[in-house]
């Protein structure tokens, strides 16, 4: 992989991870577009751009996960902080599932099939859509996530695992759906990702290693590759919370849909 190619895949994932347009099917729309196979340095290079998406989370979201850290670990009474992480391990398990048990089936079958991408970011596209003509349309304010909410929102993670079924996008959706806050969805939704991402590259850097770690991936291009991704992710993140607390997800929609008729397009002719 050359750093150009790391430098535009390591910016679509960073954007991409937090955008409600997939970052999947960027990716395979993206080495589609740059006529480029990653083979082995796919692994290596996903460890190593979903590590700086974490890094991202981490830095915009600092002060929330510190104290939850606090509350959660440091104190021994029943709280605010250690109900709120019990919500988000909860939200986790589907997901923890489907990347367990049925991730190689699902990119065996859906990998590089630009047709199912296309169809999914049209789904993602209805999905925004609707979730924010039924949030502006509900005349309550919303609430706080619920332990209810946490597993129709976890479902629905475990569901984004196809490619162009963006995470974010389908996880905030769905919070809006259910009634939680739009300041309070956002957060939840990038908060829980956290584990699973890391479960993630742990699960490629284990293939990694059963390969015996060969890669060509250069220094240079992972370099580029994850400063690309991390300050990608640090924007994306910001605006992605801003974006949903003055509603203006239909931006997005229009754009997924725009893209994912492409896609298909392109596949048929």
């Amino acid at each position: 992989m050359s750093w150009f190619e790391a430098l535009i895949l390591g910016i679509v994932q960073g954007l991409t991870e937090f955008l409600p347009v997939s970052s999947s099917g960027h990716l395979q729309i993206g080495q589609e577009l740059l006529d480029t196979s990653l083979g082995e340095d796919n692994l290596t290079f996903a460890i190593i751009v979903h590590a700086a998406t974490v890094l991202s989370t981490l830095v915009v979201l600092w002060y929330e996960v510190v104290r939850l850290f606090k509350g959660t670990f440091l104190t021994k009474q029943w709280n605010d902080e250690k109900n709120y992480v019990t919500k988000i391990v909860i939200s986790m398990i589907p997901v923890a599932i489907v990347g367990t048990f049925f991730e190689d089936d699902i990119e065996r079958i859906f990998s590089g099939n630009l047709l199912i991408v296309g169809a999914c970011l049209l789904l993602t596209a209805c999905l925004l859509a609707f979730s924010e003509w039924y949030q502006k349309k509900r005349k309550s304010v919303g609430h706080e996530v619920t332990y209810r909410d946490a597993v129709i929102i976890g479902l629905s993670q475990a569901v984004a695992v196809l490619p162009g079924l963006s995470r974010s996008g389908t996880t905030i959706a769905t919070g809006l759906i259910c009634g939680v806050k739009k300041e309070s969805v956002a957060q939840f939704s990038f908060l829980m990702v956290l584990i699973p991402i890391l479960g993630k590259a742990l699960l490629d850097f284990i293939k990694l290693l059963s390969t015996g770690f060969n890669t060509g991936l250069s220094m240079g291009a992972a370099l580029v590759g994850f400063v690309a991704a991390f300050i990608t992710g640090c924007f994306a993140c910001r605006f992605m919370i801003e974006i949903v607390r003055r509603q203006r997800l239909v931006w997005f929609a229009v754009y997924c849909a725009i893209v994912g008729s492409v896609a298909i397009i392109a596949t048929i002719c």
